[in-house]
């Protein structure tokens, strides 16, 4: 038990504490291992001296559950846990969700929606002057006013909302450990503003240095034009080297102030972070419960980078990561690999190596480190940058030295690959050692889309570059005499995807052969450019008009088109092709995506040639009958 921190007042006194430094309330099951938030957090604390007690998945009913320690010297962290409360609960649909991997045994319901806000307010009620510091994804991609999708509407700061003192966004290293410091010195929770990485409130902007000031609250609120402009601005102040402290108006509530992010961590600090001391599971008193879903997925997989200079549309990891790449060394990950095998369940297998996308394993570019990325021009999009390092020579070596590692039979990359770089590379080794040896049959890929109008919208490249990856990854299958396919993800309803793009997209379905198990729809979460047009109709990046489809019988007729052999779409399908006037994949032809009705008009066809349709003796038989009547 002494690997665990502990998580009740008795193992608190059994190691001769007489109070915590810090309570840390998170909406997850406590795992104390390195993909989970607040293990890392609190295991870093612990590392620079700090006394941490954990607190998860409170009873929100009741204050004593956040009681168990008493009121900590320093104060308290509050995080929602791995993912928004609001997406772990509910689906695009806004239907409750059936299972939560972040609890045990999967059980939903162990957590309120807007965690964040409620565990906040929950304190407050006990603890009136301790100080409260939030964290993790929910409060990090709502530290300013935003998009609500579950409400429709924008929601202020979730500062305000929570009653909080001060945001830890992004990840959260760097400026946790400054915090810690600054109250541990003496210094009040509201003279802590100066920390990179921080959000926090002020009557006035006095003490701001060259702030950028944002539309108040009431004018984006009800203004989307405002909204979208305000959007680009947070947008093009992501990076730690160029950003500059945003300032948002309350009214007479004053200010909720951004500082510039952190600055990304060194590959030392990297290594450092992964290298202490997790127990590597879920805490024992879940074991009787079933254990953590969610550890499975990612029990034998390793972390080798952070950051993604991808920067798709409908991703958050500008705000919460950054487009600057960080890694962990080789000796690094090599040494938890080899950890990995000594582990009893280990059967042989790792999982994946990777992060938000496995091969990027540098920055885009040299100058990134020293002056940041480039506010108005991205990296892949729509074309990779003269000035884009296209190189996987360091993820091959990695791999390589993976696969010699003793009981280790596979080593598998299943978190994603971004295709477009693979094919900016001009060397083919990297794709000739991923088909060789990291993919089980299966390559997932995830083009989202076929029509270049959406997926200029969804930060993607064009499907031409797409259609060059999948021949060159076939070429390679063909040399090693393998046959193994590539899966690609889509996307439906995506703002500016019409019917008509939606058919495209299910016309390209029906010429590959197979009909895809599930279907994305878009979904609005808070801080994603996709979810700035979604909300407003407007590109904030440019100041187009976008289409959005908004309407429920819309979006299930999108999908509908991407499972077109399902019997029970076939209704949501005609209606489809009839608005996107394509009829002529009614029919018998080959092309065709559904047949006619007998009896129904408007689903016949003049004549052979239009359908191309081939008669078969059944049909036949039926013509003579009818007409022998």
């Amino acid at each position: 038990m002494h690997n665990f921190l502990p998580v009740t007042a008795k193992e608190m006194k059994n190691r001769g504490w007489n109070q915590v430094d810090f309570v840390y309330i998170t909406g997850d099951a406590y795992v104390d291992h390195s993909s989970f938030g607040c293990a890392i957090i609190s295991r870093l604390l612990e590392s620079r001296g700090y006394r941490i007690g954990i607190i998860s998945q409170p009873d929100w009913r009741k204050k004593e559950s956040i009681q168990v320690f008493g009121e900590p010297r320093l104060g308290f962290l509050v995080t929602a846990g791995n993912m928004d409360s609001m997406v772990n609960h509910y689906t695009v649909s806004k239907k409750h969700r059936q299972k939560d991997a972040y609890s045990p045994g999967g059980k939903m319901g162990l957590r309120p929606d807007m965690a964040t806000v409620v565990y906040s307010n929950l304190i407050r009620q006990t603890y009136k002057n301790t100080p409260i510091i939030l964290g993790g994804i929910e409060a990090s991609l709502r530290r300013l006013a935003h998009y609500d999708y579950w409400q429709d509407q924008v929601r202020r700061s979730i500062l305000l909302d929570s009653g909080a003192d001060l945001i830890s966004y992004g990840m959260g290293e760097h400026s946790m450990i400054e915090i810690a410091e600054a109250l541990d010195s003496g210094l009040p929770i509201g003279e802590i503003t100066y920390i990179p990485g921080t959000v926090y409130k002020s009557k006035t902007l006095d003490m701001v240095y060259d702030p950028i000031i944002l539309p108040s609250y009431e004018k984006i609120r009800d203004n989307k034009k405002a909204y979208a402009d305000s959007f680009a601005v947070q947008y093009k102040n992501t990076d730690p080297f160029t950003a500059k402290p945003l300032a948002e108006d309350y009214g007479t509530r004053g200010y909720v102030i951004q500082n510039p992010p952190a600055k990304p961590l060194t590959q030392q600090e990297m290594d450092d972070v992964y290298d202490l001391p997790f127990a590597g599971t879920w805490h024992p008193m879940y074991d009787r419960l079933g254990g953590i879903p969610a550890l499975e997925e990612i029990r034998f997989s390793l972390t080798s980078n952070r950051g993604c200079f991808g920067s798709c549309s409908f991703c958050a990891l500008t705000f919460h990561q950054g487009r600057i790449l960080q890694t962990r060394s080789h000796d690094s990950i090599i040494k938890e690999a080899v950890h990995m095998t000594e582990d009893p369940a280990f059967k042989g297998y790792i999982h994946d190596v990777g992060g938000p996308t496995a091969d990027f394993r540098q920055p885009s570019c040299e100058k990134q480190l020293t002056k940041g990325v480039c506010q108005n021009r991205q990296c892949l999009f729509p074309e990779p940058c003269k000035n884009l390092t296209a190189d996987h020579s360091d993820y091959v070596a990695l791999l390589r030295k993976l696969r010699k590692i003793p009981k280790v039979k596979k080593v598998f990359i299943r978190s994603g690959v971004r295709f477009d770089y693979v094919m900016a590379d001009k060397s083919p080794v990297f794709l000739q050692e991923l088909v060789k040896y990291h993919i089980s049959g299966q390559l997932r890929v995830a083009p989202e889309h076929v029509s270049d109008q959406v997926l200029r919208y969804m930060g993607k490249p064009s499907h031409q570059i797409y259609e060059k990856f999948l021949k060159a990854y076939e070429k390679e299958n063909a040399k090693t005499g393998q046959k193994q396919y590539a899966v690609p993800y889509f996307m439906s309803s995506h703002p500016g995807c019409t019917v008509k793009d939606a058919v495209k997209l299910a016309e390209y379905v029906r010429d590959l052969g197979f009909t895809p198990e599930q279907v994305q729809d878009f979904y609005p979460t808070p801080s994603t450019l996709s979810t700035c047009m979604y909300y407003t109709g407007i590109h904030p990046l440019t100041g187009e008009k976008v289409y959005v489809p908004k309407d429920p019988h819309e979006k299930a007729i999108q999908r509908a088109l991407m499972q077109y052999k399902n019997p029970a779409n076939r209704v949501l399908v005609l209606e489809g092709l009839k608005m996107a006037g394509r009829m002529d994949l009614v029919g018998f032809g080959p092309k065709c995506l559904i047949r006619p009705e007998r009896g129904k008009t408007g689903e016949k066809t003049k004549n052979k040639e239009q359908t191309g349709r081939k008669y078969s003796r059944k049909t036949i038989r039926h013509t003579h009958q009818k007409k022998k009547k």
